[in-house]
């Protein structure tokens, strides 16, 4: 009987282990995922010229779900994927916003436009002003080998028609920054956008600009050219960000997450005024890195730093973490004012010449994914984000982003053993049957077993 009661309690541990499954893995397990594929609108792009545009109302997963991968790639009309030392990817980025329906959206320069009155912009939870770094996904030649899923039961919500203002339907806006450099005189003066090579003395918009700007994202607008080497000539391509959405539909059991990306750059300040206490921030998203001094060269010592910190006005727990830099870039973190680090990321160099492995280039960067609940921010708290470059050559319009993704708790835990009923409660259907059948599999080997094994003194032991 000893024996006996043993198998039955080994069986009931694996009856309930197999039922207790949380309710958003079974989503995985029943193939609840859902995967598409999607084109952005065509660009054309010949050697040394540039895209920078933005695309409103694209192809997008629609409805009330929870998102939990999105990646992406240039490519070519035949799907293949465009090497970084033909096409660079400076950045792409996906945001969201509200539409009144009924809209109309004009064409601009090949642009898709909105008037202002007639939509919404969804702000992530970043601090930048206006909506500069509002985006809910973004990357740049590090898109291919930079992970950006979302670990169950986390995702992010959106399509809640709660949410979403009377009169107004949800809808995406893409943002692809690619740069031709076949040809070019100079490929890294190129990407990063050095003023001279572009032969530009004002930006987009006719202002000039300042006598100091040597390179940036001011030089390198949309249609802007860079520097062809004498002679060279090359066709014009057409072009395609491609992105991957993956998703499933929203359910109470998924932990919804919010966004924060911290810039370097960001001079904020705190002040006060009539209403109480206030912060105002300015991010000017890019920087340069002047080069080292002789003496540094020669000591192998040309690190460029720079830091800043922020005050969060919630925390919560960081689920994922992911810094953004350009070429020169040796790694970002994010950490406490007592140094304890949250979040170090640095990037991976290619060293082939294949899509993905391109040598010189940074082809990803390393991702945080703390064990759940093992990271807490609190309401009020200062971290400081530090982005290191080298700087044995001088760089112009680096960048210094972190993101974290950050949720307001952790998953509920599901007790071991509560007894049948409580057990039962909570099971989803699939896991009842799951362990339903492990259970019946169990006790019918243990019959089994002990019919074959009778001895005229009882039962043999079973040896688990």
């Amino acid at each position: 009987m000893k024996n006996c009661s043993r198998i039955w309690w080994i069986a009931i541990a694996i009856f309930v282990l197999a039922s207790s499954m949380p309710h958003s893995q079974a989503y995985l397990e029943n193939e609840k995922i859902k995967t598409e594929v999607f084109l952005s609108p065509k660009f054309v792009l010949g050697p040394g010229s540039v895209e920078n545009r933005f695309y409103y109302g694209i192809d997008f997963p629609s409805g009330h779900i929870a998102l939990k991968t999105f990646d992406a790639e240039v490519v070519d009309e035949a799907g293949n994927s465009v090497p970084l030392h033909e096409t660079y990817l400076h950045h792409w980025i996906v945001a969201r916003y509200y539409i009144r329906k009924g809209a109309d959206v004009l064409e601009s320069n090949g642009n898709r436009t909105l008037q202002e009155s007639d939509f919404i912009f969804v702000q992530n939870g970043g601090f930048c002003q206006s909506n500069i770094l509002r985006q809910y996904f973004g990357l740049g030649s590090e898109t291919r080998r930079t992970e950006t899923h979302i670990p169950d039961p986390y995702a992010l919500e959106v399509g809640n028609p709660t949410e979403i203002p009377p009169g107004y339907e949800e809808s995406w806006m893409l943002n692809v920054h690619a740069i031709d450099t076949r040809g070019v005189e100079d490929k890294k003066g190129c990407t990063e956008c050095r003023c001279n090579l572009y032969n530009v003395t004002e930006d987009e918009h006719g202002r000039p600009l300042r006598p100091d700007y040597k390179g940036g994202l001011s030089c390198c607008y949309d249609q802007a050219q860079c520097k062809l080497r004498h002679g060279f000539e090359g066709v014009r391509r057409n072009l395609y960000l491609k992105y991957t959405v993956q998703w499933v539909d929203w359910d109470t059991s998924v932990v919804p997450v919010k966004i924060f990306i911290f810039d370097v750059t960001d001079s904020w300040k705190r002040f006060n005024d009539s209403t109480g206490l206030r912060t105002e921030h300015h991010c000017l998203i890019e920087y340069d890195v002047e080069s080292c001094s002789d003496t540094s060269l020669a000591d192998n010592k040309c690190i460029h730093t720079k830091k800043t910190s922020f005050t969060l006005p919630t925390g919560g727990y960081v689920i994922y973490g992911v810094a953004h830099q350009h070429s020169g870039g040796i790694g970002s973190k994010l950490y406490r004012e007592d140094g304890q680090v949250i979040c170090s990321s640095v990037p991976t160099y290619g060293n082939g010449n294949e899509a993905g492995n391109e040598a010189g280039y940074i082809v990803g960067m390393s991702t945080c994914y703390p064990e759940p609940g093992s990271v807490k921010l609190t309401d009020g708290e200062t971290l400081i984000v530090e982005s290191n470059y080298n700087n044995s050559v001088y760089h112009t319009g680096v960048m210094g982003l972190f993101y974290i993704l950050v949720a307001d708790r952790v998953p509920n835990p599901t007790p071991f053993l509560h007894g049948p009923l409580e057990a039962y409660k909570n099971m989803n259907n699939s896991a009842f049957i799951i362990g339903a059948i492990v259970l019946l599999g169990v006790v019918a080997a243990a019959v089994g077993y002990r019919q074959r094994n009778k001895s005229e003194d009882g039962y043999e032991a079973i040896v688990m």
